[in-house]
């Protein structure tokens, strides 16, 4: 399955000339902890998160209203392609602590945010599934066997 297929529809962005405010904004909006910060051309610049306003932002006494948000996004930023599996996806959240992945075609072109919720949602199924299976097998199971 394609990671793409597991991103929240609507893709929470803001353009690198927005503020840290107008960053807060859009992920009080969409209720995530990320967006992606994009270029003109829906590149993606950096990412901004719930830590970054808490490690860059918190106690700095800068005004979240006039402080660009390419001033304490995190970059340069990992992403995924459509082609990562949620498996590798995973893999590469859990090792590198992060909760956030942005899903970029060969261009860096912002496609979706993959968050670790997701990857989470997903296995849960998956797993489920698998006990489903499990669960039919051993209960389908003739005499003698």
């Amino acid at each position: 399955m394609s990671v793409l297929e597991l991103c929240d529809r609507e893709i929470a962005a803001v353009p690198i000339e927005a503020s840290v405010a107008d960053a807060i904004n859009k992920m009080l909006d969409h209720h995530v902890g990320a967006v992606a910060v994009v270029d003109s051309e829906y590149r993606v610049a950096g990412i901004f998160t719930e830590r970054d306003v808490l490690r860059k932002m918190a106690l700095s006494r800068t005004d979240p209203q006039t402080t660009p948000v390419r001033d304490l996004m995190t970059t340069p930023v990992e992403m995924a392609t459509r082609n990562t599996g949620a498996g590798e996806a995973l893999t590469i959240m859990l090792g590198r602590h992060f909760r956030h992945l942005p899903v970029a075609d060969d261009n860096g072109k912002l496609l979706g945010i993959l968050s670790i919720r997701n990857l989470l949602e997903w296995r849960v199924d998956d797993l489920s599934r698998e006990l489903e299976s499990l669960e039919q097998y051993v209960s389908n199971d003739g005499p003698g066997g």
